[in-house]
Parts: C-alpha cells; structure tokens; sequence
C-alpha cells in the first residue's frame, strides 16, 4: 500500500469503507468508478469505457464483498455471467450513491502537481481580525 509523506498509509480505504456505510445506510446503491487501466483491475473487457467503468457495490449486487486495505474483491453477474472482480485501491476514483451522486472523488496518485506560480511571496494576510 502506498504510503504519504509523513509516513502513514493511505486514508483511500477508509474513508471508502465509510462511504460504503453512510451510503448503504441511507437506503441508496453504492457505486464505485475504476481506473479500469491501473495494473491489477480485472474487470469484464465490455463493461469498460475509455478507459474507465463503473461497479454497482451494493449488497444485492455482488457476492462475498470484501473491502479491505489493499483490494476491492467480490463475485458479480454481467451478461448474466459470474465474474470475479478485483479492484486495486489505488483504481478507485470515486465511490457514490447511484441514485443523487452523493460521494466523494479520491486524488489520483499519478495526476500532475497544481502548477507553481513561481513566486515565493506569501498568501494575502486575511482581512479578518479576532475579535474579543
């Protein structure tokens, strides 16, 4: 598992677990969209487009669901054919609820830095002032 900075793990798993709950909670149907060209997902070749596909992750969807710190894992049905899905964590790109989109999109670890300006002037100090 890739590491940050500071020396800690990813937070992806976990906030992705808790999302998968606060969404099953609420009654609406996780989904998850993948990087469908990381090395490591295996996916149907028809379920993906440009590049990318989403998987429905709900209970009643998959079989033997398994979201640990490393892997996505379960059994599905596409074309009504079973099929072992394995999504590495650092594929996710986001996970939602199908129904009203509500979700979170993760950083992807590979996209480009923000680009610099240049200068090494501070922000603006902010107009606003503690007030006692």
């Amino acid at each position: 598992m890739s590491s940050s900075p500071e020396g800690m793990t990813t937070n992806r798993p976990y906030l992705l677990r808790a999302l998968y709950e606060w969404i099953t909670d609420n009654g609406l149907t996780p989904h998850v969209l993948v990087d469908a060209e990381v090395g490591g997902v295996d996916v149907p070749n028809h379920v993906i487009q440009k590049g990318k596909v989403v998987l429905n992750i709900a209970a009643g969807a998959t079989e033997q669901l398994l979201l640990d710190n490393e892997t996505i894992c379960f059994k599905a049905r596409f074309s009504g054919k079973p099929y072992p899905i394995s999504v590495p964590m650092d594929a996710v790109i986001a996970i939602y609820a199908q129904e009203n989109g509500q979700g979170m999109m993760f950083a992807q670890e590979n996209s480009p830095s923000p680009p610099v300006d240049g200068t090494d002037t501070p922000p603006p100090r902010s107009h606003l002032k503690v007030v006692k």
